[in-house]
């Protein structure tokens, strides 16, 4: 194994020990140092007739020494505060002159402090009292202090040692603000990026329910048209009708939405825009059902009440989801639609919906069969909401029931009875307990009441 360059393993080790020294290290010691030997200098020209040892190389050492091992406080104070009292000690033995001497000495006591080691500044301070008051007088043989000098000296340590613990809470304190605040920030974060991702799965479930309705009803259609253009021109040109209003509504609810992310503004004039899905439109919502081929008999129970956004909206998705798949898999269906609202208690009510059917699986040639996400996807709008949704066949067909909580007395984003637009670009809602963005864009129409 070669040997190192000659002066590598100094260099090295040199670079090691100044390691973690900043400057605003270096300059703290550099102004110490600079106070304690200037202003000892000048002082010792007043100190003559005390008779103290003249300054020499030895006594400019020692007072430079404590500040100079302050580069080192940051690294290992206990240590740090030890050594500068045993340099100020030392030099106040060897008897020079008196000055600010003892600055690098409060530094480190500070600064071990508020690193924590209390036991070691207790012990230092307790060493360092001694020392310089009865152990100097001693050696030096100067006068013993008296119990004045004693108990002042004592008063000063104890005014240093609660102003350093006093700085020490400050500093836990603040910290501990900041670590909080730092904390809550990132929780602020967290939840932004917790209510994008509900934001995004909200329009993604919007797109999908306003593709997956109308795609569906115009594929049924399209395979109606096109089994009976020979037969029965009429009945197929009403299927092509369908088409085209299903097809023009979803294009302008999408391009819609798209505007409305875009924040681009409305391309479209207020009377094209689709509806919101709301039970306040649950007459369109029939026709358009009705449309497509299914005889549809609507009752509604209970005096209506406009519905929170959440529950209002949720609740006109279920009723078109399932009379879009009465429309895809029952042929020649009676669909039996039934809208209750029940008080459950003083302060929450509840919307029932319940979608019967009746008719034989619909074969339809070269029809389209979805599957998989109709049922699922009611069902997570009614637990999203804080209700539940059962759906399965029954005797002689099938049914969908859907009970959907909501506050009993809070409105919903329209007035029920009129049909009138109203315009809301991009709001906040509140959909099962959790506050996220949607697209609500379009107007609130219609009127509820008892139809068979």
């Amino acid at each position: 194994m070669p040997a190192p360059p000659p002066g590598s393993f100094s260099r090295a080790r040199l670079m090691e020990v100044f390691r973690g020294i900043s400057r605003r290290d270096v300059l703290l010691a550099v102004v110490i140092g600079a106070v304690q030997v200037i202003v000892t200098t000048l002082a010792s020209k007043h100190q003559q007739d005390l008779g103290p040892r003249p300054f020499d190389v030895r006594g400019y050492l020692l007072l430079g020494l404590g500040p100079a091992l302050l580069l080192w406080r940051g690294r290992c104070p206990s240590v740090v505060l030890v050594a500068v009292l045993g340099a100020t000690l030392a030099y106040s033995l060897y008897d020079y002159p008196r000055g600010p001497i003892f600055l690098a000495l409060i530094v480190a006591f500070v600064h071990t402090i508020l690193d924590g080691k209390r036991t070691v500044a207790y012990l230092t301070l307790l060493v360092g009292y001694l020392s310089l008051t009865l152990l100097v007088a001693q050696v030096t043989g100067r006068e013993r202090p008296g119990l004045p000098f004693l108990i002042g000296i004592a008063a000063w340590l104890l005014v240093l040692l609660v102003g350093s613990e006093w700085i020490r809470i400050q500093r836990a304190y603040f910290g501990e603000r900041r670590r909080r605040r730092r904390e809550m920030e990132l929780a602020a974060e967290a939840d932004a990026r917790r209510r994008a991702s509900e934001e995004r799965l909200e329009i993604a479930r919007e797109l999908h329910d306003v593709m997956a309705h109308s795609i569906s009803l115009i594929n049924v259609q399209a395979g109606v048209a096109l089994e009976l253009m020979d037969r029965r021109p009429e009945q197929a040109r009403q299927a092509l009708t369908a088409i085209k209003a299903a097809s023009k509504d979803a294009l302008l609810e999408v391009q819609s939405m798209l505007a409305a992310l875009r924040g681009t503004g409305d391309p479209m004039a207020a009377g094209a825009r689709p509806p919101v899905p709301s039970l306040s439109a649950l007459e369109e919502i029939v026709s358009r059902a009705r449309l497509s081929g299914v005889k549809v008999h609507t009752r509604v129970d209970g005096e209506p009440v406009p519905l929170p956004a959440g529950p209002d909206q949720a609740a006109a998705r279920i009723v078109q989801e399932a009379l879009t798949n009465v429309a895809r898999h029952a042929e020649n269906a009676v669909a039996r639609l039934q809208v209750s609202y029940q008080d459950r208690d003083g302060e929450r009510a509840e919307v029932v919906i319940v979608v019967d059917n009746d008719g034989p699986a619909r074969s339809v040639p070269g029809a389209l069969t979805l599957g998989g996400r109709g049922i699922s996807g009611m069902r997570e709008r009614a637990e999203a909401c804080g209700g539940t949704l059962q759906a399965g066949p029954r005797p002689g067909g099938f049914r969908v029931e859907a009970r959907l909580p909501f506050e009993d007395g809070a409105s919903g984003d329209g007035a029920i009875g009129d049909g009138a637009g109203t315009d809301d670009p991009i709001g906040d809602e509140r959909l099962g307990g959790q506050k996220i963005e949607k697209i609500r864009d379009g107007r609130i129409g219609g009127d509820r009441g008892t139809r068979t």
